[in-house]
């Protein structure tokens, strides 16, 4: 297990298209999952230590942004031959499991995580009404412990910031995690 830190992002670049499966059977594209305020994009998986420590966190997190009227979806890209835990049965399975209020969507290509500048689970895109990049940081500074009454919920504030404003002073503090698992 490598742990990766995102990079710094260009603020304003915009979301790039996609078009990708979600457990539910559905397929979704960019402007489907958006919501009115914005859209908070995650790239995760399911093997992911450090995805798997911060799961009931980051649920109760993404209601609280899809209350804010930002769009969420979370996009599981990793390279699933060499990693089984991660095919598609098995994220159907873990959005029943961890009952995600968002899709899970499939990036088998590995093409969106490359348009997005992806580069570990869990990574976060967070944007505006105009699909404009905003926010590209970390969940709160929990990491893999439990989050203290304490402690900010610095993906949530800067994306109900971003829902009233179109913008955030939140400080971005980059997310780390396991690399993408990419293909050969």
């Amino acid at each position: 297990m490598s742990l990766i830190t995102t990079p710094t992002s260009e603020m304003g670049l915009a979301a790039a298209d996609f078009r990708l499966p979600g457990t539910d059977g559905k397929q979704y594209s960019r402007d489907a999952v958006r919501g009115p305020h914005g859209l908070l994009l995650m790239f995760i998986c399911n093997h992911c230590p450090y995805v798997r420590a911060i799961r009931k966190r980051l649920v109760t997190d993404c209601r609280d942004v899809l209350a804010a009227g930002i769009g969420v979806a979370a996009i599981n890209s990793n390279d699933a031959g060499a990693y089984p835990e991660d095919s598609f049965a098995r994220m159907v399975d873990t959005a029943r499991d961890w009952d995600l209020s968002f899709p899970y969507l499939h990036d088998a290509s590995q093409q969106v995580a490359r348009a997005y500048g992806a580069v570990c689970t869990p990574d976060f895109f967070g944007y505006d009404s105009e699909l404009k990049l905003r926010y590209r940081g970390r969940l709160d500074a929990a990491h893999m412990g439990e989050r203290e009454p304490s402690m900010s919920r610095e993906l949530v504030a800067a994306m109900q910031e971003i829902a009233r404003s179109g913008r955030t002073g939140i400080t971005q503090v980059p997310s780390m995690g396991c690399s993408i698992k990419w293909k050969d």
